[in-house]
């Protein structure tokens, strides 16, 4: 009854949106933009021959407007394959043909496939991209996702700028009272996974603090 009437989910993963600013301003230069996977299933998209986007599809739209916005910035695509069992269906394969279709053929995005979590998205897009000190590189991620990332990219000494996109709580109305067991059982379900994963990576020392936010991250003083 009380998951059924009440937006749980909403409460707990609240406060993880709204660690950093929306919509944020962004410096003038940008050298680079990375997206994180996690908006288009892989399988799907290879079964049906098509992109299967996903809830974090705003991701993926967000990443086209910047690149647009920033001609000179180099753009990353960073995701394999979380799955345990079907590690052949990488998301950047999917998402290489997508952008393709969407006009990006010719910026020459570079596309990370192997990593198979967040920590792998970071540690293998620096690799990749060996950024200098002092270059501004811009971080697309979900919102609630964002503090784990960030703390992530900052264990990496690797400052970016955060920019939160598919928002998931509504913020203005957290106290609502309406019947949706369905929708709030899986928010609910997103939100824990998100705390676990938050105390999994602190614990295990993946992240330099537990919940990065906009004055506290490494990055805060540059941004």
């Amino acid at each position: 009854m009380v998951i059924g009437f009440l937006p749980l989910g909403d409460w707990l993963i609240s406060p993880l949106e709204s660690r950093f600013t929306h919509n944020p301003a962004l410096p003038e230069q940008v050298d680079g933009i990375i997206v994180l996977g996690g908006a288009l299933a892989p399988k799907l998209s290879a079964t049906w021959d098509q992109p299967e986007l996903g809830g974090g599809a705003d991701r993926l739209t967000t990443f086209l407007a910047l690149a647009r916005q920033y001609p000179q910035a180099e753009l990353v695509f960073t995701g394999g394959s979380g799955s345990l069992t079907d590690q052949e269906f990488k998301e950047a394969v999917a998402v290489e043909g997508l952008f393709n279709q969407l006009g990006l053929k010719d910026r020459g995005v570079i596309y990370e496939s192997e990593s198979r979590n967040t920590f792998e998205n970071a540690v293998y897009t620096k690799e990749l991209m060996q950024p200098g000190d002092g270059e501004n590189w811009v971080l697309i991620t979900s919102a609630f996702h964002m503090p784990r990332s960030i703390g992530i990219f900052c264990g990496l000494d690797w400052p970016v700028f955060p920019y939160p996109v598919d928002h998931q709580a509504d913020k203005d109305d957290l106290w609502r009272v309406e019947l949706g067991f369905g929708g709030h059982l899986g928010m609910l379900d997103l939100s824990i996974k998100e705390w676990v994963g938050l105390f999994a990576y602190r614990i295990t020392g993946r992240t330099s603090q537990l919940l990065a936010g906009e004055t506290t991250y490494c990055g805060a003083e540059s941004s």
